[in-house]
C-alpha cells in the first residue's frame, strides 16, 4: 500500500510539474475590467418632461382625437361596398358602407304592396259600410289588418336600414379593415376619429396639484408644424395622483373647425387664470 501510495504522489508531482511548466511559457492573461455596477434605484418619484415647471411656464403636451370610434354593423352579413377609404372626412349620419340587402330590399317592397291593397281596401269599403252593406266587426277587422301591414312595413325597413352603415361622428378616417365580398359578424369595418375638438392631453408635476382648475384656459403653440397660439379650455383634472412618478393628467378641449390641425402632435401649453 505504501508503494501505491508512494507512485501516486510521485504521478501527481510530475503533472504539477509539466503544468507549471507549461503555464510558465503562455503569455499572462489580460487584465479584467471591473464587474458592471447596476445603478441604484431612487426611491424618489420618476422625472418626467414636466418635472420642476411652475404655474405659469410653459410646459408639453400632446395632441390627440376626442374621440375614437371602430365602427361595425349591428347585423351579419357579406359586405357590399365600402365607400371612404383612410384620409377621408366623414359627417355624422354619412353613409360609409352598405351590406348586400337584396332579400331585405324585396321584403320591403312586398310589405308596402300589402299595406297600400289595404289603404285602398279600406276606402272602398266605407261606403259599403255606410250603406250598412257590411258589419262593423267586417269593417274594424280589415282596418286592424290594414294597421298591421303597416306595422309589418316599418318593421322590415329597420331590418333593411341597419343593413347600411352610417358614420356615429363627424372626423376622419384613420383606418379601414374590410374590403367588399368579405363577411362581416363582429369585425371591425373602419375606425374614425374624431378631431373636432381635440384633445390636449398634459402630465402636471404634483406640486401643480390644485392650481390648476376646471374652466381655466390654457395658451397652447405648436411649432413649428403650425406658427400662432392657440386658446383651450381645461374640461379634466384628475383627481388620483399617480405615486410613482408623482405627476397627475390634465386634459384640455381645442376647437379644430375645418380640422386643420392633425391630432397627434407634440405642442407646449401654458395654463392661465384669465
Amino acid at each position: 500500500m505504501r508503494h501505491v501510495t508512494n507512485g501516486l504522489l510521485a504521478a501527481c508531482m510530475l503533472g504539477c510539474g509539466i503544468t507549471t511548466a507549461i503555464a510558465a511559457d503562455l503569455p499572462p492573461l489580460p487584465k479584467l475590467p471591473a464587474p458592471f455596477a447596476l445603478p441604484k434605484l431612487s426611491a424618489g418619484p420618476v422625472q418626467n418632461g414636466n418635472a420642476g415647471r411652475k404655474f405659469g411656464q410653459e410646459m408639453e403636451c400632446l395632441l390627440e382625437p376626442h374621440l375614437i370610434a371602430n365602427v361595425g354593423s349591428p347585423v351579419e352579413g357579406t359586405l357590399a361596398e365600402v365607400l371612404v377609404d383612410r384620409g377621408a372626412f366623414v359627417t355624422k349620419g354619412q353613409v360609409v358602407a352598405r351590406l348586400n340587402s337584396t332579400v331585405e330590399a324585396a321584403t320591403v317592397d312586398w310589405r308596402r304592396a300589402q299595406e297600400e291593397f289595404g289603404k285602398r281596401k279600406v276606402l272602398r269599403n266605407e261606403e259599403l259600410f255606410r250603406k250598412e252593406l257590411i258589419s262593423a266587426n267586417d269593417k274594424d277587422e280589415l282596418e286592424t289588418q290594414t294597421r298591421l301591414a303597416g306595422l309589418e312595413l316599418k318593421q322590415q325597413e329597420e331590418v333593411l336600414n341597419q343593413r347600411t352603415i352610417r358614420s356615429p361622428v363627424d372626423g376622419v378616417v384613420v383606418e379601414r379593415f374590410l374590403a367588399p365580398g368579405e363577411h362581416v359578424a363582429q369585425e371591425k369595418i373602419l375606425k374614425l376619429a374624431q378631431i373636432d375638438p381635440l384633445n390636449v392631453e398634459v402630465i402636471a408635476p404634483v406640486e401643480m396639484f390644485g392650481s390648476i382648475k376646471l374652466g381655466m384656459h390654457g395658451i397652447v403653440r405648436l411649432d413649428p408644424l403650425l406658427q400662432g397660439t392657440y386658446k383651450a379650455k381645461v374640461i379634466v383634472v384628475d383627481r388620483v395622483i399617480d405615486a410613482a412618478s408623482g405627476t397627475f393628467g390634465v386634459r384640455l378641449e381645442l376647437a379644430n373647425p375645418g380640422n386643420k390641425i392633425p391630432a397627434g402632435i407634440k405642442c407646449k401649453v401654458r395654463f392661465s387664470r384669465e
